[in-house]
């Protein structure tokens, strides 16, 4: 059967990776909780509840919101980076410039999309795309990267790829709405985000320990949640090439 919420609850899709723990943290302590119906998805699920309306607001990878009609930002706040993140790959057998074959991660449409453009505009590579099989190289992001880059001969960070490349921060998700939300309910979930932002020592001894990544590092120094000016000129940057990239390859495709 399906659930059926009252008109004033907003329904919320929030990635379940160890890099949104503050944001769920802040909104799980937080009065904006009865609110909201919250739910945790990968990536990819969270911009296609976004897409076909099935949430109201979502903590979207960057690139699906090129498939949103009259999207808002409504955040300060976001997953992003300046530099190398730690959770965002090319795992590789070889050295990139040998790489002939690549299998795509199907979590999130962004870190896919900026494989496919660094690998065009900045490594000057067009490797073969497949989405299964063995391949000479393979994006894998989130927690299940943790601890792996020590057992894989070569690896990619593509947050610091992307910085080498453009001199700008990434941007991995925003916290995007596909219809007008009330001002102050958008300042309410704003201020849940940083309550949680605000307590991240409390969030970290919360997970669980690992021995073969610093969970301290990653959430307190790598990932940078605030969506500032430059990362709004990095999502600018990176939409335009997604586009022209997108543009290139269904012209190939005609021709």
């Amino acid at each position: 059967m399906k659930e059926i919420f009252p008109v004033n609850i907003i329904r919320v899709s929030a990635v379940s990776y160890t890099n949104t723990q503050p944001f769920v943290y802040g909104l799980v302590h937080s009065a904006i909780l009865r609110k909201i119906n919250l739910s945790l998805d990968v990536p990819a699920e969270c911009a296609q509840k976004l897409i076909h309306r099935e949430v109201d607001i979502g903590l979207v990878p960057v690139a699906s919101l090129l498939q949103i009609t009259d999207y808002q930002i409504i955040s300060d706040y976001c997953i992003g980076a300046n530099g190398a993140v730690d959770s965002v790959f090319i795992f590789s057998n070889k050295p990139i410039d040998q790489v002939r074959t690549m299998r795509l991660d199907p979590q999130s449409r962004t870190s896919n999309r900026l494989a496919r453009v660094l690998l065009k505009n900045y490594w000057m590579l067009s490797p073969d795309f497949v989405e299964s099989g063995d391949t000479d190289a393979y994006v894998e992001i989130g927690d299940r990267t943790f601890g792996k880059k020590k057992h894989v001969n070569y690896v990619y960070d593509l947050s610091e790829a992307w910085t080498n490349f453009s001199g700008l921060p990434f941007v991995f998700a925003v916290w995007a709405a596909n219809k007008s939300i009330p001002l102050d309910f958008i300042s309410e979930f704003n201020s849940a985000l940083k309550y949680g932002l605000d307590r991240r020592n409390e969030v970290i001894a919360a997970l669980p320990l690992r021995v073969d990544f610093d969970l301290n590092h990653y959430l307190m120094n790598q990932i940078d949640f605030h969506f500032d000016d430059p990362k709004k000129q990095a999502l600018r940057r990176f939409l335009e090439l997604v586009k022209e990239l997108e543009l290139a390859e269904n012209t190939a495709t005609l021709t």
